[in-house]
């Protein structure tokens, strides 16, 4: 899987839906290799996309589509400033990946220096998820420099909230300390899909 972040600063948040909502319902169908995205907009603006396809190629063909480019100038137009892009190729799922009825998705962004750990984490669930279950899923995606995006989907915010004041196992708890210092929180309270199989 290749995951694509969007990010930047946006105070049209009705113009910008109805955009993603015009690309989900004209330009995917060509968008060969296109799996879905996750959207939302944080409290101060902040826009962030997690656009999932099935490899690098597929997504940078999807790019140089006419009618993508033409879309694309539409959406930075609708943009306070710039336009953030992260791609990533190196990407682990938890559990499936998430879920489109997610009611709450909160996205992390900080740099790891052993991937590999949090991916064994990733491995293994079925502790989280007797822990945890309001998490429906997650994405983790690399990018080379090991600046990372993990996507975090939860059934309601409330259930979320409560979940987090629960203590994980001690070694956990250090390698989750340790992988979020320094990381920045996106909460997306109000958070939509879109998906190729729908």
């Amino acid at each position: 899987m290749f995951i694509q972040i969007i990010q930047g600063k946006c105070t049209k948040q009705d113009e910008l839906r109805a955009l993603l909502d015009t690309w989900g319902h004209e330009l995917s169908p060509g968008a060969t290799g296109w799996l879905g995205g996750t959207y939302g907009f944080t409290d101060d603006d902040m826009f962030i996309g997690v656009v999932r396809f099935e490899s690098r190629e597929a997504a940078m063909a999807n790019s140089k589509r006419p009618e993508q480019t033409a879309w694309a100038e539409k959406v930075a137009a609708c943009m306070d400033g710039p336009i953030t892009y992260h791609d990533c190729e190196d990407v682990t799922l938890m559990m499936d990946g998430g879920s489109d009825n997610a009611g709450f998705v909160q996205v992390i962004q900080g740099k790891v220096s052993d991937p590999s750990m949090i991916k064994a984490l990733f491995a293994d669930t079925t502790q989280l998820h007797a822990m945890r279950p309001e998490i429906l899923g997650a994405t983790f995606a690399v990018e080379e420099d090991g600046t990372f995006t993990e996507t975090v989907s939860f059934t309601d915010e409330a259930s979320a909230r409560e979940g987090e004041k629960l203590q994980p196992p001690e070694e956990v708890k250090e390698m989750l300390d340790s992988m979020m210092s320094g990381a920045t929180f996106y909460d997306l309270h109000h958070p939509w899909f879109e998906s190729a199989s729908h």
